[in-house]
């Protein structure tokens, strides 16, 4: 299957005004005419003859550069032991004559043809990146709808019609930068709507000049775009992640050889520090109406005036947000937990389910991480809180009759039913908002617990466990929210440490009026500083 090379150009016979062909005498011109090669390919699985021809090369030396590299494509399978793989080859070279596209690299044709793929056949990202979500057969629903909402709404519209192989770093910086552009256009769009709604409030009603105005106004606000959502630093960086998952695989796989996710840099996105709300802070909210920080904690006297303020009203669900301010749990924890989850004589409980919202679908599923799966110890005064929740429950069993929906949960609805997540955040919200409280949200009073445990002097690695964090690392730099108390006591330790003369002497006092912060009682055993904090139960 040797390869030809010719020699050939456009010069016409004046006469019949045919093309001259190899018969045009200024051929043995160096710079006449073109040079073109031919090269036989193994027939078609049908039998029939095929060929790559090209043509347009300057010199001689071009052409028999390009027929050695067809060669050495076609060797890559051997000749007599794999006919299947020189017809896989030939397809391919076959496919580059017919399109005009560059003879393909060596060696990764090579590499493609070692691992299985196709040679004739590209896929792009956006193929690639269903290829890949079908395939991840252990995701929960919750991680499979996020690597879903991250291909769907970022990376599909923005890089999908890309080939795989052909993906650089460049593409991905215009990705996020296309998405910062669409982040400022959100945002105007936003205070312009928001802007407009302010206005709408202060047109009075009466007269027929203001109603002119406020139908104008409303027709206004109607044409512009809803609300939305930025793409923040976090959502970017969870999109980079995905992307940088999906392209592994695809190495994995022999697909590519470079990941360009993995050098693709970005804002980094900042925690929110979380942040007591002190008095200092509770009178600016007060008079401003501002959260210090996207994250809050109650100090351990506002959580006992909102578990108070539930035993007053007489609230059912008090047992369960009395359970999740001392012991943490997640949201989805607290709504799955069971009694048979329960252990009563050890006052120990497991955390072994959790209900997630998809949507406003609710799904029952495994803790979000494998070390969400724990057991834990309840004090005795939780634990009388929990047989007196027992008690009512079966007292509401017997209301319901049969009616009641067995659903096996330690808190439910009036009728037995499981609770809704979405629900449960709105119940709180409300709750908050009715004690007179600050506000913090329903996962925060997990970093009430958090700050509780540490704040009495428990070591890290067991309010790690408790809260059902895979490492110790993640509770200290999330959760480590000290209270006044705490700051205190350490700074008069701190200041004890150096030796003074008369001029300065430590005083019992100052620890004394420490101690008195925050309606803390403080106690010693073993060294380790114990507070203790008894809210009112809610009455059988």
């Amino acid at each position: 299957m040797n390869g030809t090379i010719t020699k050939r150009c456009g010069c016409r016979d004046p006469q019949t005004d045919k093309q001259l062909g190899a018969a045009c005498k200024k051929l043995t011109q160096r710079t006449h005419g073109v040079w073109s090669l031919v090269q036989e390919l193994p027939p078609r699985e049908d039998g029939t003859r095929r060929r790559f021809r090209r043509s347009g090369y300057k010199t001689k030396t071009d052409a028999q550069t390009d027929i050695t590299a067809l060669a050495a494509l076609l060797d890559i399978a051997d000749k007599k032991s794999d006919p299947d793989g020189r017809r896989r080859l030939a397809d391919l070279l076959e496919t580059v004559s017919a399109s005009g596209e560059d003879i393909p690299d060596y060696d990764e044709t090579k590499r493609r043809f070692a691992t299985g793929q196709s040679l004739t056949q590209h896929m792009t990202v956006a193929e690639w990146l269903d290829v890949w979500l079908a395939g991840k057969k252990a995701l929960r629903k919750s991680g499979e709808t996020r690597y879903e909402v991250d291909i769907r709404c970022h990376l599909k519209p923005r890089i999908g019609h890309i080939r795989l192989d052909r993906l650089t770093v460049q593409h991905l910086d215009e990705m996020f930068a296309g998405i910062a552009e669409t982040n400022a256009d959100i945002h105007e769009a936003n205070v312009q709507r928001r802007a407009a709604l302010d206005e709408l409030k202060t047109i009075p009603w009466k007269g027929i000049e203001n109603r002119g105005r406020r139908k104008f106004l409303k027709d206004a606000i109607d044409a512009m775009p809803p609300f939305r959502r930025i793409t923040g630093p976090s959502t970017q960086k969870h999109v980079r992640d995905t992307l940088r998952a999906a392209l592994n695989t695809a190495i994995a796989r022999g697909a590519i050889t470079f990941n360009p996710a993995s050098y693709v840099e970005l804002t980094p996105a900042k925690r929110p520090k979380a942040m007591v709300w002190t008095p200092e802070r509770v009178e600016a909210w007060v008079r401003t109406g501002e959260r210090p920080s996207a994250v809050m904690v109650w100090t351990p006297e506002q959580a006992g005036q909102f578990l108070d303020y539930l035993a007053e009203t007489k609230h059912r669900l008090l047992p369960l947000f009395h359970l999740i301010t001392f012991r943490g749990l997640r949201r989805g924890e607290a709504c799955g937990v069971r009694w048979a989850d329960y252990s009563a004589p050890s006052r120990t409980m497991t955390v072994a389910t959790q209900l997630v919202q998809d949507g406003w679908e609710v799904i029952e599923s495994l803790p979000k991480t494998d070390s969400g799966e724990r057991v834990f110890s309840i004090d005795e005064y939780t634990a009388e809180v929990l047989d007196a929740h027992r008690t009512k429950q079966a007292a509401e069993r017997c209301q319901w009759g049969r009616a009641w929906i067995e659903s096996g949960r330690m808190f439910t609805q009036e009728d037995g039913d499981r609770i809704h997540p979405g629900w449960l955040t709105d119940q709180f919200e409300r709750l908050v908002d009715l004690s007179g409280l600050p506000p913090i949200r329903l996962h925060d009073l997990r970093h009430v617990a958090a700050s509780l445990m540490l704040a009495a002097g428990v070591d890290v690695k067991i309010v790690s466990e408790t809260l059902g964090h895979s490492d110790s690392r993640i509770t200290r730099d999330i959760y480590q929210s000290v209270m006044p108390k705490a700051a205190a006591e350490a700074a008069e330790a701190t200041a004890a440490m150096v030796p003074r003369g008369s001029a300065r002497l430590p005083q019992q006092r100052a620890v004394e009026q420490a101690n008195e912060q925050d309606g803390l009682t403080s106690a010693s055993h073993e060294g380790a500083k114990i507070i203790a904090f008894r809210p009112r139960a809610a009455s059988a």
